[in-house]
Formats: structure tokens, sequence, C-alpha cells
């Protein structure tokens, strides 16, 4: 396993701007303990809590800037969907709605995951959007409560540091 560490003083930094940032600070030092790429090698230097978080990271940047739809074509559908990311939400971090929406994308993903996952064109890709309109009350429902789900991952991330990181 690699260690992941963060400062003290990063913490309490990061802590005194946000749940944003505190989380932020957590998904940047697992990022940087290896090498700022998450691969299968890099994976499996990683523990369950610390992976979940940088699926976390994924799903929270291309949900909120483009959708599920976004984050599928995009290539981490497989990451998202075929890993137990939704029940680790569930079962271990206690996140029963975000687990559930992971699980109601995750059909759709099934269903039409070779279509959106094409090459295509720009103008082809924002088409998708009207293509596959299923999508857009679950992409709803992650704005709506991802302030919430911030709040609960950082509170899972304070009442759980060592799985983390050590901190310096």
């Amino acid at each position: 396993m690699k260690e992941v560490t963060i400062s003290d003083a990063t913490l309490r930094k990061a802590a005194g701007e946000g749940m944003d940032a505190f989380v932020g600070a957590f998904v940047t030092a697992i990022k940087e303990a290896i090498g700022g790429e998450l691969t299968s090698e890099t994976m499996s230097e990683l523990n369950s809590d610390q992976i979940t978080l940088l699926a976390w990271d994924v799903l929270h940047e291309e949900v909120m800037d483009g959708g599920f739809v976004q984050l599928i074509h995009n290539g981490y559908g497989t990451f998202i969907f075929k890993n137990p990311f939704a029940k680790a939400l569930k079962q271990l971090w206690g996140m029963r709605e975000l687990s559930k929406l992971i699980y109601d994308a995750h059909t759709l993903y099934a269903k039409y995951h070779e279509q959106i996952e094409r090459d295509c064109t720009d103008d082809e890709f924002m088409a998708m959007f009207e293509q596959f309109p299923e999508f857009d009350d679950m992409d709803d429902e992650f704005v709506e409560k991802e302030e919430e789900w911030t709040e609960q991952i950082a509170r899972y991330i304070d009442e759980n540091i060592e799985k983390f990181a050590v901190i310096q």
C-alpha cells in the first residue's frame, strides 16, 4: 500500500475553507501518492476507501460538468458502474441515496453505454443529451443533492481519517 500523507497545516487550511476543500485535500493527496493517475496498477496500491473517494471525485467532476452522459462518454462508466463503488457507499459509508442513484444510472448505462461511448464529433456528443433524456432526472438529483453528499463524505473522512491518509 502506498502511504498517503497530508500535512496538518494543509488539512487545517482546507477544513477552514469548507467541505469541498476538505474533501479535495484528501483527493489531491491520494492522487499525488499514486503519481497523479488512477490506473489498474496504482489502484492496487490504495485501500478501498481511497479508491471510493477517487471514484466520488470522478463522479462529481463529470456529472457536475456534463451529467451521466458525459461521464459515460468520457470512459468512466466501467469504473463507476462495474466496480463495487455503489455498494461501498451504501454499506460502508452509509450513503443510501447516492448509492441508489448510481444503481439506477447503472441500469441506463447497461442499456445505452455502447451508443454513448462511441467516437463522435462535438455536435454528435451534444445531441446525445437529447437522445438520452432518461438521464436528466438523475443529473438533476445529483446537482440538487451534491452539497449534502459532499458534506456526508467530508464527515466520513473526518471520522475515518486513518483510512485516507497519515497526517504529518
